[in-house]
């Protein structure tokens, strides 16, 4: 019964830790904190290999100005990656949507990891029992 708990209670703290991570409450403050974030998720059209933010090419430059001004028109973050979507392609995105094929990128590997932790316990309790 102790073990069950101990067993539990890790998965509890596993599953806190993971929603810490991926809810960010912390949202940038200032249009200048959005702008970097939002080219921090842009590739680079030039370079390929970089984020627009991170790059210094001339293309990279220009794609953060664009950022900036529809920050100040007040567009959405998502509105914004749609706009470079639509004008570059969805493999201007450095993070894939998390709808339609593009969600098979996230669910695949949460669904192969839970399938082999799965398979390990069940291994190591067969494992247990024969020896």
């Amino acid at each position: 019964m102790t073990r069950a708990l101990s067993y539990a209670a890790m998965a509890v703290a596993l599953v806190v830790a993971l929603a810490v991570g991926v809810f960010d409450s912390n949202g940038p403050r200032s249009p200048e904190d959005r702008v970097n974030a939002l080219a921090a998720t842009i590739r680079c059209p030039q370079c390929r290999s970089q984020s627009a933010g991170d790059s210094d090419a001339p293309t990279a430059q220009a794609v953060r100005e664009e950022i900036a001004e529809r920050v100040d028109e007040g567009q959405s973050d998502g509105e914004i990656r749609a706009y470079f979507a639509s004008t570059y392609g969805d493999e201007i995105l450095l993070r894939p949507p998390a709808s339609g094929v593009g969600a098979l990128v996230w669910a695949v590997p949460v669904a192969a990891f839970v399938l082999a932790a799965g398979g390990l316990a069940y291994a190591f309790s067969r494992w247990k029992r024969w020896t």
